[in-house]
Parts: C-alpha cells; structure tokens; sequence
C-alpha cells in the first residue's frame, strides 16, 4: 500500500489586497515605484488591478505544480484562509485535475500577515485506500515557557518567555491510511530577515527556527515517548526557511555559470538530523539536485538551496529505503538558474521572474505504507 505525499509554499495564496506599499515603500510592488502616486485611493486602485490582472495566470502555474506532484496529500503554506483555499482548489486545482481534493484543513495560525499552514487530502489513495483523519490538533498557542526553550540567545532579539514558539504553526493531523497509522507536521517556520548586528538574515534568525524545531521534537517526542518514535510512521512536512547545505551559483549570464556546493556549518533543521530522529530523504537525491528555491541579491549572491521539506521517521525511511522524492521545477521562472542537465519546459505563459507557480517547488515523495 502506497501514499503519494507532498509539500508546497504557494506563496501568498491571498483574498485580500495589501495597499501597504503606500506608506512603506519596502513593501510596494516595483511596478508601482514607477509611478508617481501621491493619492493614497488611487493607489488602491491601481494595486487591487495589479494583483488581478496578475493572479490568474499565477494560479494557473500553481494548479499545474500540484497537478504535477500528483499526490494523495498535500501540505501547502502561505494560504490566506479556507475561502482562499477553496477558491482555489475549485476553480484552477479541480479544472485542472478533474478530481480534487476534498478534505481541506487549515487552522488559523500566528502570522502577522494572516498567511497559514494547510492541507488538502483526498479521500482515498490511488491504489484505492482510504484516507481518514482521526484528528487535528494546532500547537500555535504553545510558548517557550511551556516547552522550557527560552534562552538568552532569544532574549537578546527581543522575545519573552510567554511569546508563542511558533510564527505560524505547527498543525498535528493523526491520520489513517488503509488502516495505517500516518502522523504528520506540518510546519512553517521563521523566514528569514534583514542583517541584524552584523549577521546576516539567516543567522540572526536561527534561534527562532530552532526553538521552533526544538518544539517540534518535542511535540512528537510527547505524543509516541522519548525513545520511541523510530518505530513510528510520521513525517514532518513544509518550507523549514533554512538550510543544511547550499549551492553557490557562480558567474552571469555573459562569462556563463559554474556551481560549487558547500554544507553550512549549523543549522536549525540539525534538531531533526542528529541522532538519527528524522531523516532528510532529499539527500538522496545528487548534491546539485537538491533544491527547491533559487536566492538572488545580484551576481555577488546567489545560490539554490533546499528550503522545503518531508522528513521521515526511522520506520518510514527504512520502509521506503529505495525511493527518492521528486521536484516539481517547471514553475520557476526564467531567471532561476538550473544545473546543466536539469533545465524543464517552464509553464505557458511563465515570466522572466513572474508569473510563476511560487518562488518555491513543490517535493512529492510516494511512500510505503507498513
């Protein structure tokens, strides 16, 4: 018995507008900065028919990604609501594939912009086995004073012991497959901002994510006992906003390209990795096959990397010790830069940088259930 599973970013999956851009130019779209508009309704008006005018030919791409993953499950984040959710599964996933996804779960999470984790299921596998939730649980009002995680490294950025340890959420979903038991993590953790002290976005960050990882293994560690979750089917699913290793992308598009790859001296995802708790199952794949995003601040600094994640239990990788996950790489835009040997025909109607699917791809792996 088989479970075909995957995560995805879909990047701001909204209904709303966001006309903040008017008063912080940080977060005004670059079409706009090309004008002068001084009036702050006009400007509404002219970025709710930005967004429209771009939105469905994103949402085509991203509809063709999931089609493409053709999985079972789907973990998603950046999702607005469940009314975006079922917009869009409705009107671009269900036109798509015909068969859509009729369980859809998503719990109001922390997110300051509103943007949550979800999931989309459908009722049964491909090989026929039904999928039935048993039940869901959100562990967003979990603080740092519950699990014993604050430390003076989060102290130092400003938080507090009765902050909540999760940005978004960690959403628990207790799961039958056929009968099997599925447990399974679905996380966003911390982005990455801006320099902070003479560290760069990634390392001033780190010890969010890894308080939030900490409570991640804690939260399993809790449900099945220390010591026993090896022997248990879970897995742990979503865009981790970090990273254990990279690959420089070295050159421009004139002198050409070169691709060198370095592992990063820590990270926050090395709470799952060490002593064996989860496995990567990405690193099954070559060093320069790896990714799932492309980063670019210029020719000086840019590089792929792994953002998104399935990571299994010990019982779950041994199972499926042969398979390899897949990357869904069609949406990304003409100006990501692939390996030689990996280029993909893009999406119709794919930009330079947008429309595109989602800055991230999908990762679908199909499992064996024991």
């Amino acid at each position: 018995m088989s479970l075909r599973l995957a995560t995805f970013n879909v990047e701001n999956l909204l209904t709303r507008f966001d006309y903040t851009g008017f008063r912080n130019q940080l977060r005004q779209d670059r079409v706009l900065k090309l004008f002068d508009v001084q009036n702050e309704a006009i400007y509404q008006q002219l970025e709710a028919a930005r967004v429209v005018a771009a939105t469905d030919d994103t949402r085509q791409m991203t509809a063709l990604a999931i089609a493409d993953a053709d999985a079972d499950i789907v973990c998603l984040q950046e999702v607005d609501n469940m009314a975006a959710l079922q917009a869009f599964e409705y009107g671009y996933l269900y036109r798509m594939v015909g068969n859509g996804y009729r369980q859809k779960f998503l719990i109001e999470g922390n997110d300051a912009r509103g943007i949550d984790v979800a999931v989309m299921m459908r009722e049964g596998t491909r090989d026929g086995q039904p999928i039935v939730l048993k039940d869901i649980k959100s562990h967003a009002m979990v603080t740092y004073r519950d699990f014993d995680l604050f430390n003076d490294e989060l102290g130092a950025l400003g938080l507090h012991q009765d902050d909540k340890i999760f940005k978004r959420d960690c959403l628990e979903l207790d799961l039958t497959i056929g009968g099997v038991p599925l447990s399974l993590y679905v996380v966003h953790l911390k982005s990455m901002g801006p320099m902070r002290e003479g560290l760069d976005g990634r390392h001033s960050t780190m010890p969010i994510r890894r308080a939030e990882t900490r409570a991640v293994r804690r939260i399993i560690e809790n449900r099945f006992g220390a010591g026993h979750t090896a022997r248990k089917n879970f897995a742990i699913c979503g865009d981790m906003n970090d990273y254990q290793e990279r690959v420089d992308v070295i050159g421009t598009r004139h002198t050409g390209y070169r691709f060198k790859h370095q592992d990063e001296k820590s990270s926050a995802l090395d709470v799952f990795s060490e002593d064996g708790f989860a496995e990567n199952i990405m690193r099954r794949r070559d060093v320069l096959d790896r990714w799932t995003l492309y980063h670019a601040r210029g020719p000086q600094e840019q590089w792929l990397c792994q953002l998104d994640y399935i990571w299994l239990s010990p019982a779950l990788a041994q199972a499926n010790a042969t398979r390899v996950p897949d990357i869904v790489r069609s949406g990304q835009p003409f100006r990501t830069i692939f390996p030689p040997g990996q280029e993909v025909e893009r999406y119709p109607r794919t930009g330079w940088d947008r429309p595109k699917a989602s800055d991230h791809c999908p990762v679908v792996m199909t499992l064996d259930l024991l």
